[in-house]
């Protein structure tokens, strides 16, 4: 990694620096991971982790979290932690010694280059993944087609959405503030004392334990058996684990933080397939063969469709790797 062009005084602070957090430069300016960054980068995305979810828990109410004035609180508090997350990969930054080309906006994937691909091919990969559960739902849909059109058209139904407080927190708080704290914010600290793929696995770690909070709200409103309750968490971190490492990959091969997002919030729209129901209803194989079908065109199209040659090589995120990685590379 080619240390940034910077004048000599500055450099020469900035070595200074370096030496006393234990980084250093080699003499072509290539940057040496200090001892110790695995555990400074672990703790610091521990530290954030904790802090979006204590956030949640500032507020004092014996309200359940689906009440309206519950999700506007927390909303303020979330955002809060969100928008102060940045700080937390500067502090980092600063604190390491790394002195990466790309901007920090940049690393968080908050950058133009590659932007529509972003937007597009992320989410047409996810969609290809629930081509069983699409196919299920335009089923049982009493709509026809041009109906469903005419109401994704009319502005009163979306106006609608924006004043229903759970669909905000679900389509749109919830996946941008996760995806900005536990994908854009983590995985640039993570990389540069692991490889990408070591990265992509550990983040969404930290995403699947932030989701077991929901254990203290269902037993606080004694909504099941412990035994139900808790086998639902070990489910939900499993799911969220996956899930956490699939936009953590597309965040990694895409450079961008739009496409995780518009992923997630199409995920919380569909919910985990439900296969039981597919099972059971009267045009099964066809629904089946549409899983099927789905699971392995998204196998097949998974790399090509986030191959970094339509975002921008290399993505930001890939310049803080210490080791060539297969993720990072079209």
């Amino acid at each position: 990694m080619q240390l940034v062009r910077i004048p000599r005084l500055l450099r020469k602070a900035v070595f200074r620096f370096a030496q006393r957090a234990g980084s250093s430069y080699l003499s072509n300016g290539e940057f040496v991971p200090p001892d110790g960054i695995c555990w400074v980068s672990v703790l610091s995305c521990l530290l954030l982790a904790c802090s979006y979810v204590g956030s949640l828990y500032v507020w004092r109410s014996d309200l359940p979290r689906d009440h309206p004035a519950v999700i506007k609180r927390r909303f303020t508090s979330v955002l809060i932690v969100s928008a102060l997350s940045p700080v937390f990969v500067w502090t980092w930054k600063v604190y390491t010694g790394v002195m990466p080309g790309p901007s920090l906006l940049a690393l968080m994937g908050i950058r133009f280059e590659g932007l529509i691909p972003a937007i597009i091919l992320p989410l047409l990969l996810t969609m290809v993944l629930f081509l069983g559960p699409l196919i299920q739902l335009a089923m049982d849909c009493p709509w026809g087609f041009m109906d469903g059109i005419r109401v994704a058209l009319d502005p009163w139904f979306w106006a609608l959405c924006l004043r229903d407080m759970r669909w905000l927190r679900n389509q749109v708080v919830a996946p941008l503030t996760e995806e900005l704290v536990f994908r854009a914010c983590m995985l640039p600290m993570l990389v540069p004392c692991a490889s990408p793929s070591t990265a992509m696995l550990t983040c969404p770690l930290f995403f699947g334990v932030a989701h077991f909070h929901h254990v203290i709200e269902l037993l606080r409103f004694r909504q099941g058996s412990v035994s139900g309750i808790f086998l639902a968490a070990v489910f939900q971190f499993s799911y969220t684990a996956v899930f956490g490492a699939y936009t953590a990959f597309i965040f990694i091969r895409t450079g961008h933080l739009v496409g995780p997002v518009l992923c997630h919030s199409f995920c919380n729209h569909m919910g985990f397939p439900a296969l039981s129901t597919a099972l059971e209803h009267r045009h099964r194989l066809t629904i089946l063969s549409c899983y099927l079908l789905g699971v392995l065109l998204f196998l097949l199209l998974l790399f090509p469709l986030t191959d970094p040659l339509y975002y921008g090589l290399p993505t930001p995120v890939c310049t803080l790797a210490s080791v060539p990685s297969s993720l990072c590379i079209s």
